[in-house]
Parts: structure tokens; C-alpha cells; sequence
């Protein structure tokens, strides 16, 4: 991944050339990606592929439909939401790699700052996120494909009426909406994955606008096994040991509440492996009794505290 130059640093977090091998890869490694990404697929074909669906059109009607008019009336707009460490971002980055690539067209994913939130300064925000989109239909151009993928999105697009909504926000969403609305126009070359923990504090407008809506929960005894069994392969652990594992990071064990996908990725799995590194082999007992002690991420479904997509 490339960085955003200084002179970007405060709209974008990064900028990626598509397609992009490391968000192949992370497709690769999301458990149960080929599925969401074959729903997400079928939507956003018929908003990028606008050549594809002529020659489709003029092969087997010999003429332009009438109802590829109708798709121009289609919001470039996908809402990923879901609880904590599901894979929201993740799942944006790789379907937006991995469209690229089958469209065989030269692509660009930027992914929106937290600092267009600005310092509070009246107008700023809005501002702020009008250059964004100014910079990105700019470098859209007339070929190039733009993915923009939003995170914490409700920060941005959270409901107008909120009696805790102050008129700086209020004022965003609409320059948001706008800018949404306008990219309407560019017949798909431009579209935003909107990621939110908070589905709930969305404005309406936006939900209203999204051509695909994703919920995302966390993994389920099947999803756990097949994770643990992906990033596990090698150490020679029993199907007891996996079992035994799945049972430890479900929510029978926690309280209700089982790990997320970065629970086991980014918590678990590392902390059994410091046990052994250096000095010896990473042992069933030390992932087992890791998940032991281990407590899962509070649920922001469940009225835990708020995180990253």
C-alpha cells in the first residue's frame, strides 16, 4: 500500500493502485468472503460495467433498453454494517481489488481520513469532505475506476435528527448526500463503501440511497473452525484441540458474547505464539489456554463500547 502524499494527508489515510496484491490476499483470508463478495459482485457490476451491459443491451436485444436508463437512478453506494472486528474494511478493500482486476480497468481505493471531522470550526467539515470528492472525481476521470471507503461512517452520516446532532453535523450530511448524489453521474466509476458499527445512526437518506446493504455478525462455530484450521494449518493440531478451541471462543463461553474475526487474528493467536517464540514449538496448550483466559471484545451490538470496523 501507498500512502497518501503530504499535500493529501488530511482527506485520505491511504491511496492503492487496483488491483492491489495485499487486498487479494486478505480476500483470500476472509472467512467467508466468496459469498459476500458474489452479492456485493452482482449489485456493482450493473453500476460499473456500463460498457458490459450495452454490448449485452445491443448482443441479445439489438437496440439500448430502456431499463439501462433506469440503473443511472442507482445511488454508487454500499453500506457494510455489523458488529466490531467482522471484517467490514477488509471486505470493502478486497471486493474493490478484486472488481478491478475481473473489470480489467486502472482503479484507485482511497480511504477517508477521521481528520475531515475537523476541529469543530464551522463549515470546515463539510468543506473538508467537498474537496475530498472534488479530488476524487478529478482522478476518476474518464476511465479510471475511484473506490472510496468510508470508515466509522456514522461519524460522517449520522442521523439529522439526533437531538444530539449539532448543526456542523447536520450540515455535513447534506454536503454528504450531495456529494453522493452527484457521483451518480459519472455512470459508476466512482463508488463509496460506507463501513458503520452503528447501523441504527445512519441518516435515513443515506440508507435510502445504497444500492447493496451487508449486515456483518460476528463468526458462528463453522466460521471460527474454518479460521482457526486457515491460520493454524502447519502445527499439527487434533481435531480436539480445534473443537475445543471453537467451544472456548463461542458465546456459550463468554457471556453471550464469542470472539470476532480480530479477536482470534489479532489477540489470540498472537498471544499463544509469544508463549513459544523463540524457544520452542507453538503447543495446543498454549492457544487453548490463551482462549481460556482470553475475553472476547465488548459487542457494540450488545452495548459494549464503540471500535473499528
Amino acid at each position: 500500500m501507498s500512502d497518501s502524499d503530504n499535500g493529501r494527508s488530511h482527506l485520505f489515510e491511504a491511496e492503492v493502485a487496483l488491483p492491489d496484491r495485499y487486498f487479494d490476499e486478505l480476500g483470500r483470508r476472509l472467512v467467508g468472503f466468496g459469498d459476500r463478495y458474489e452479492r456485493l459482485h452482482r449489485d456493482l457490476r450493473l453500476v460499473l460495467d456500463a460498457d458490459g451491459l450495452m454490448g449485452w443491451s445491443q448482443q441479445y436485444y439489438q437496440r439500448r433498453l430502456p431499463l439501462l436508463g433506469a440503473l443511472t437512478d442507482r445511488y454508487p453506494l454500499v453500506i457494510l454494517h455489523g458488529d466490531v472486528g467482522t471484517g467490514k474494511t477488509a471486505t470493502a478493500e478486497a471486493a474493490a481489488s478484486a472488481l478491478s482486476g475481473e473489470l480489467d480497468r486502472e482503479a484507485r481505493l482511497y480511504k477517508l481520513s477521521t481528520r475531515v471531522r475537523g476541529t469543530g470550526t464551522v463549515g470546515q467539515m463539510s468543506s473538508l469532505i467537498g474537496e475530498a470528492f472534488a479530488l476524487i472525481t478529478r482522478e476518476a476521470g474518464k476511465r479510471r475506476l475511484a473506490f472510496l471507503v468510508i470508515d466509522e461512517g456514522d461519524s460522517l452520516a449520522g442521523s439529522r435528527s439526533a437531538s444530539q446532532s449539532h448543526h456542523e453535523d447536520k450540515v455535513a450530511v447534506n454536503t454528504l448526500i450531495q456529494h453522493i448524489d452527484d457521483i451518480r453521474r459519472y455512470n459508476g466509476r466512482i463508488v463509496v463503501f460506507l463501513c458503520t458499527n452503528r447501523f441504527d445512526a445512519l441518516d435515513p437518506a443515506i440508507v435510502r440511497r445504497a444500492a447493496r446493504i451487508e449486515a456483518f455478525q460476528r463468526p458462528d462455530d463453522r466460521e471460527r473452525e474454518l479460521l482457526l484450521r486457515m491460520d493454524c494449518d502447519g502445527l499439527g493440531l487434533t481435531d480436539e484441540t480445534f473443537a475445543e478451541l471453537v467451544d472456548l471462543t463461542g458465546a456459550d463461553a463468554n457471556g453471550g458474547v464469542g470472539y470476532s474475526f480480530a479477536d482470534i487474528r489479532t489477540r489470540l493467536l498472537p498471544d499463544a505464539l509469544a508463549r513459544a517464540y523463540p524457544e520452542r514449538q507453538l503447543a495446543a496448550e498454549d492457544l487453548v489456554e490463551v482462549a481460556r483466559t482470553l475475553e472476547p471484545s465488548p459487542s457494540i451490538l450488545n452495548g459494549g463500547v464503540d471500535g473499528r470496523s
